[in-house]
Protein backbone atom coordinates (compact mmCIF):
# COMPACT_ATOMS: atom_id res chain seq x y z
CA UNK A 1 0.00 0.00 0.00
CA UNK A 2 1.34 3.43 -0.94
CA UNK A 3 1.32 5.91 1.93
CA UNK A 4 -0.08 9.35 0.91
CA UNK A 5 2.63 12.00 0.62
CA UNK A 6 1.31 14.16 3.45
CA UNK A 7 1.03 11.15 5.75
CA UNK A 8 4.50 9.93 4.77
CA UNK A 9 5.98 13.32 5.63
CA UNK A 10 4.23 13.23 8.99
CA UNK A 11 5.74 9.80 9.73
CA UNK A 12 9.24 10.74 8.53
CA UNK A 13 10.67 13.21 11.02
CA UNK A 14 13.78 13.96 8.96
CA UNK A 15 14.13 17.38 7.41
CA UNK A 16 13.19 17.67 3.74
CA UNK A 17 16.80 17.95 2.53
CA UNK A 18 17.67 14.74 4.41
CA UNK A 19 14.72 12.95 2.79
CA UNK A 20 15.74 14.18 -0.66
CA UNK A 21 19.32 13.00 -0.08
CA UNK A 22 18.03 9.62 1.11
CA UNK A 23 16.01 9.07 -2.08
CA UNK A 24 18.89 10.11 -4.33
CA UNK A 25 21.34 8.02 -2.31
CA UNK A 26 19.17 4.96 -2.83
CA UNK A 27 19.06 5.58 -6.58
CA UNK A 28 22.85 5.87 -6.63
CA UNK A 29 23.30 2.65 -4.66
CA UNK A 30 20.83 0.76 -6.87
CA UNK A 31 22.46 2.00 -10.09
CA UNK A 32 19.48 4.03 -11.31
CA UNK A 33 21.88 6.96 -11.16
CA UNK A 34 24.94 5.38 -12.70
CA UNK A 35 28.60 6.21 -11.92
CA UNK A 36 29.69 9.11 -14.12
CA UNK A 37 26.10 10.05 -14.92
CA UNK A 38 24.49 13.37 -14.19
CA UNK A 39 21.97 13.93 -11.45
CA UNK A 40 18.69 15.61 -12.39
CA UNK A 41 19.01 19.38 -12.60
CA UNK A 42 18.19 21.59 -9.64
CA UNK A 43 15.00 22.66 -11.39
CA UNK A 44 13.96 19.04 -11.87
CA UNK A 45 14.71 18.18 -8.24
CA UNK A 46 12.79 21.23 -7.03
CA UNK A 47 9.75 20.12 -9.01
CA UNK A 48 10.04 16.47 -8.04
CA UNK A 49 10.32 17.12 -4.31
CA UNK A 50 8.36 20.36 -4.14
CA UNK A 51 11.39 21.96 -2.52
CA UNK A 52 13.17 25.29 -2.61
CA UNK A 53 16.51 25.82 -4.31
CA UNK A 54 18.25 26.13 -0.93
CA UNK A 55 16.76 22.81 0.27
CA UNK A 56 17.89 20.98 -2.87
CA UNK A 57 21.38 22.43 -2.51
CA UNK A 58 21.56 21.25 1.12
CA UNK A 59 20.58 17.75 -0.03
CA UNK A 60 23.26 17.75 -2.72
CA UNK A 61 25.84 18.95 -0.22
CA UNK A 62 25.11 15.93 1.97
CA UNK A 63 25.82 13.64 -0.99
CA UNK A 64 29.01 15.55 -1.76
CA UNK A 65 30.15 15.21 1.85
CA UNK A 66 29.52 11.47 1.57
CA UNK A 67 31.68 11.43 -1.58
CA UNK A 68 28.85 9.97 -3.63
CA UNK A 69 28.64 12.87 -6.08
CA UNK A 70 30.88 15.65 -7.32
CA UNK A 71 30.08 19.09 -8.69
CA UNK A 72 30.14 22.76 -7.89
CA UNK A 73 27.65 25.57 -7.86
CA UNK A 74 26.42 26.40 -11.36
CA UNK A 75 27.67 23.11 -12.85
CA UNK A 76 26.07 19.72 -13.32
CA UNK A 77 26.40 17.32 -10.39
CA UNK A 78 27.57 13.81 -11.33
CA UNK A 79 27.83 10.47 -9.55
CA UNK A 80 31.40 9.67 -8.62
CA UNK A 81 33.04 6.72 -10.36
CA UNK A 82 33.74 3.59 -8.32
CA UNK A 83 31.95 4.82 -5.23
CA UNK A 84 29.80 1.76 -4.59
CA UNK A 85 31.87 -1.33 -3.98
CA UNK A 86 30.65 -4.89 -3.68
CA UNK A 87 32.55 -6.93 -1.09
CA UNK A 88 32.57 -10.72 -1.39
CA UNK A 89 33.35 -12.06 2.07
CA UNK A 90 34.01 -15.61 0.88
CA UNK A 91 36.89 -14.41 -1.29
CA UNK A 92 39.13 -13.69 1.71
CA UNK A 93 38.37 -16.71 3.90
CA UNK A 94 40.70 -19.33 2.41
CA UNK A 95 44.45 -19.35 3.15
CA UNK A 96 46.57 -17.60 0.54
CA UNK A 97 48.86 -19.55 -1.75
CA UNK A 98 52.44 -19.76 -0.54
CA UNK A 99 54.20 -16.41 -0.92
CA UNK A 100 51.01 -14.63 -1.97
CA UNK A 101 49.49 -11.64 -0.12
CA UNK A 102 46.33 -11.72 1.95
CA UNK A 103 43.38 -12.56 -0.30
CA UNK A 104 41.55 -9.34 0.56
CA UNK A 105 44.40 -7.38 -1.03
CA UNK A 106 44.37 -9.63 -4.08
CA UNK A 107 40.62 -9.28 -4.51
CA UNK A 108 40.77 -5.48 -4.25
CA UNK A 109 43.57 -5.24 -6.82
CA UNK A 110 41.49 -7.16 -9.36
CA UNK A 111 39.15 -4.18 -9.55
CA UNK A 112 41.94 -1.77 -10.42
CA UNK A 113 42.24 -0.31 -6.94
CA UNK A 114 45.16 0.24 -4.61
CA UNK A 115 44.56 -1.55 -1.31
CA UNK A 116 46.53 -1.41 1.91
CA UNK A 117 46.29 -2.82 5.44
CA UNK A 118 47.52 -0.86 8.46
CA UNK A 119 47.97 -2.64 11.79
CA UNK A 120 46.60 -0.37 14.52
CA UNK A 121 46.88 -2.45 17.67
CA UNK A 122 47.74 -5.84 19.16
CA UNK A 123 46.78 -6.31 22.80
CA UNK A 124 45.31 -8.59 25.43
CA UNK A 125 41.79 -7.44 26.26
CA UNK A 126 38.39 -8.29 27.66
CA UNK A 127 36.34 -8.74 24.47
CA UNK A 128 32.69 -7.71 24.02
CA UNK A 129 30.17 -10.21 25.33
CA UNK A 130 29.13 -11.52 21.91
CA UNK A 131 32.77 -12.11 20.97
CA UNK A 132 33.53 -13.84 24.28
CA UNK A 133 30.55 -16.14 23.83
CA UNK A 134 31.56 -17.01 20.27
CA UNK A 135 35.12 -17.85 21.40
CA UNK A 136 33.77 -19.98 24.27
CA UNK A 137 35.60 -17.86 26.86
CA UNK A 138 34.90 -18.18 30.57
CA UNK A 139 33.58 -15.18 32.51
CA UNK A 140 36.32 -12.58 32.83
CA UNK A 141 38.71 -14.43 30.51
CA UNK A 142 40.77 -12.27 28.18
CA UNK A 143 41.58 -12.71 24.51
CA UNK A 144 44.13 -11.38 22.06
CA UNK A 145 42.98 -8.47 19.93
CA UNK A 146 44.36 -7.48 16.53
CA UNK A 147 42.90 -4.28 15.03
CA UNK A 148 43.57 -3.23 11.46
CA UNK A 149 42.37 -0.53 9.10
CA UNK A 150 41.83 -1.52 5.48
CA UNK A 151 42.05 1.24 2.90
CA UNK A 152 41.21 1.40 -0.80
CA UNK A 153 42.76 4.15 -2.90
CA UNK A 154 43.93 5.80 0.34
CA UNK A 155 40.39 6.02 1.71
CA UNK A 156 39.29 4.06 4.82
CA UNK A 157 37.28 1.03 3.73
CA UNK A 158 36.93 -1.21 6.76
CA UNK A 159 37.85 -1.32 10.43
CA UNK A 160 38.69 -4.93 11.33
CA UNK A 161 39.09 -6.18 14.90
CA UNK A 162 39.93 -9.87 15.35
CA UNK A 163 40.02 -11.85 18.59
CA UNK A 164 41.81 -15.12 19.45
CA UNK A 165 41.98 -17.46 22.43
CA UNK A 166 45.21 -16.71 24.31
CA UNK A 167 46.03 -20.40 24.67
CA UNK A 168 46.12 -20.70 20.88
CA UNK A 169 47.82 -17.37 20.17
CA UNK A 170 50.70 -17.54 22.66
CA UNK A 171 54.11 -18.11 21.10
CA UNK A 172 52.84 -17.46 17.58
CA UNK A 173 53.06 -14.57 15.11
CA UNK A 174 49.47 -13.66 16.01
CA UNK A 175 50.85 -11.92 19.10
CA UNK A 176 53.50 -9.96 17.19
CA UNK A 177 52.84 -6.28 16.52
CA UNK A 178 53.38 -6.65 12.82
CA UNK A 179 51.34 -7.71 9.82
CA UNK A 180 51.03 -11.40 9.07
CA UNK A 181 52.13 -12.39 5.60
CA UNK A 182 49.22 -14.00 3.78
CA UNK A 183 46.83 -13.02 6.57
CA UNK A 184 45.64 -14.97 9.59
CA UNK A 185 43.83 -17.66 7.53
CA UNK A 186 47.21 -18.73 6.16
CA UNK A 187 48.93 -18.60 9.56
CA UNK A 188 46.12 -20.48 11.32
CA UNK A 189 46.29 -23.23 8.71
CA UNK A 190 50.07 -23.48 9.23
CA UNK A 191 49.50 -23.77 12.99
CA UNK A 192 47.18 -26.73 12.46
CA UNK A 193 43.88 -24.83 12.58
CA UNK A 194 42.68 -24.70 8.98
CA UNK A 195 39.47 -22.67 8.49
CA UNK A 196 36.62 -25.10 7.81
CA UNK A 197 33.48 -23.02 8.28
CA UNK A 198 32.58 -19.38 8.72
CA UNK A 199 29.39 -17.83 10.08
CA UNK A 200 28.59 -14.14 9.50
CA UNK A 201 26.07 -12.06 11.44
CA UNK A 202 25.47 -8.79 9.62
CA UNK A 203 23.60 -5.82 11.01
CA UNK A 204 23.23 -2.10 10.34
CA UNK A 205 24.32 0.06 13.27
CA UNK A 206 24.99 3.63 14.25
CA UNK A 207 28.80 3.94 14.34
CA UNK A 208 30.63 4.34 17.63
CA UNK A 209 32.89 7.33 18.12
CA UNK A 210 36.00 5.25 17.35
CA UNK A 211 34.43 3.82 14.20
CA UNK A 212 33.23 7.22 13.02
CA UNK A 213 36.72 8.67 13.41
CA UNK A 214 38.66 5.74 11.91
CA UNK A 215 36.44 5.51 8.84
CA UNK A 216 36.15 9.30 8.47
CA UNK A 217 32.38 9.01 8.19
CA UNK A 218 30.18 11.99 7.29
CA UNK A 219 27.08 12.75 9.32
CA UNK A 220 25.14 10.00 11.08
CA UNK A 221 24.87 7.38 8.35
CA UNK A 222 24.81 3.75 9.54
CA UNK A 223 27.62 1.27 9.14
CA UNK A 224 27.55 -2.37 8.12
CA UNK A 225 28.62 -4.40 11.16
CA UNK A 226 29.70 -8.01 10.59
CA UNK A 227 30.47 -10.45 13.38
CA UNK A 228 32.32 -13.38 11.80
CA UNK A 229 33.15 -16.61 13.61
CA UNK A 230 35.64 -18.91 11.90
CA UNK A 231 35.66 -22.57 12.91
CA UNK A 232 38.32 -25.23 12.40
CA UNK A 233 38.20 -29.01 12.89
CA UNK A 234 35.77 -30.33 15.47
CA UNK A 235 33.86 -27.04 15.16
CA UNK A 236 36.42 -25.22 17.28
CA UNK A 237 36.16 -21.40 17.06
CA UNK A 238 39.61 -20.10 16.11
CA UNK A 239 38.90 -16.49 15.18
CA UNK A 240 36.13 -14.00 15.86
CA UNK A 241 36.23 -10.79 13.84
CA UNK A 242 34.19 -7.61 13.96
CA UNK A 243 34.24 -5.79 10.61
CA UNK A 244 32.78 -2.32 10.19
CA UNK A 245 32.41 -0.47 6.91
CA UNK A 246 30.47 2.57 5.66
CA UNK A 247 26.91 1.52 4.87
CA UNK A 248 26.48 4.06 2.07
CA UNK A 249 29.57 2.93 0.16
CA UNK A 250 29.58 -0.86 0.41
CA UNK A 251 27.35 -3.86 -0.06
CA UNK A 252 28.01 -7.51 0.77
CA UNK A 253 27.53 -10.28 -1.77
CA UNK A 254 26.96 -13.86 -0.62
CA UNK A 255 26.44 -16.87 -2.85
CA UNK A 256 24.50 -19.94 -1.76
CA UNK A 257 24.08 -23.39 -3.22
CA UNK A 258 20.73 -25.07 -2.47
CA UNK A 259 21.18 -28.16 -0.31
Amino acid sequence: MTVPTTEAHALDRRSLHERIAADLRDEIMSGDLAPGGKLPSTAQLKARFDASNATVQKALQLLKDEQLVIGRAGAAVTVREHRQRTMRPASSLAPSEQGKPYRWLTEASRHGTSARITLLDVAETHPPSDVAAALHLADGETALLRRQLLTIDDEPAELVTSYYQLAMARGTAIMDKRRIKGGTPTLLAELGFPPRRSVDRVSARVPTQDQHQALRLPGVLPVLHTLRVVYSDNDRPIEVTVMVKAGHLYELQYEFTPE
